[in-house]
């Protein structure tokens, strides 16, 4: 049985994506967080972990789909397009390294949502063709998350936002605190990690993002 929740692609809000990682939670439960984020408002979330095998994954994420249809929230899951298969999440985020975004459309077809990460206008235009949905670019302000990965800076994500057309998301050291500088660079949103799990209040935290998010309406 299929048990997919399909989500019109031009209706999906990715204005506060919320990013799973057990690293900020404090040794609290992974699913009592996130259920208090999704209460609070976050409208999309990516189930992230890269240290769990297949069978623990698909475990979590069953549990994390059940939450997001409660809720009514898309779930794409990181790297894992079997995961994502399997637990029928809304969609997949996939990086340069990982299975290239045309093979994953070719797996999944056209209504599964196909994130890909960008770091230049370069890569954001090779996965606007190559049939990418969305972008998570990144890392806009550098964090410990993102390590590696180099910080992108607010000038350039406007810069892959104006060589897109795609819903485009800044990834990387977001806070309700700087949020409100992703959204002016014409992005669509940002995904967020400690900047909401690490809360001691998440329910509160995300209140804040929602209150810039109104501010700019």
């Amino acid at each position: 049985m299929d048990t997919t929740k399909r989500f019109a692609k031009e209706k999906i809000d990715y204005s506060i994506y919320l990013l799973t990682d057990d690293a900020c939670l404090q040794g609290r439960p992974l699913l009592a967080c996130v259920e208090e984020a999704l209460g609070a408002g976050v409208t999309l979330l990516q189930y992230r972990s890269k240290y769990k095998d297949g069978g623990a994954m698909y475990q979590e994420a069953l549990a994390l789909k059940e939450l997001c249809d409660r809720y009514h929230v898309p779930l794409i899951i990181n790297d894992r397009v079997d995961v994502a298969l399997a637990v029928g999440a809304a969609g997949v985020h996939v990086g340069q390294d990982d299975l290239p975004c045309r093979v994953v459309r070719n797996l999944v077809g056209d209504d599964f949502i196909i994130g890909v990460s960008a770091h230049n206008p370069e890569e954001a235009r090779e996965a606007a063709a190559a049939g990418a949905d969305y972008l998570g670019c990144g890392a806009v302000f550098g964090t410990a998350t993102t390590a590696g990965v180099g910080t992108l800076g607010l000038e350039r994500l406007r810069s892959i936002r104006q060589a897109v057309s795609l819903p485009i998301v800044g990834i990387g050291g977001v806070k309700a605190t700087n949020y409100g500088q992703v959204l002016a660079t014409g992005a669509n949103g940002a995904a967020i990690i400690s900047g909401i799990l690490a809360a001691t209040d998440i329910g509160g935290e995300v209140a804040k993002f929602l209150r810039v998010r109104a501010s700019l309406l």
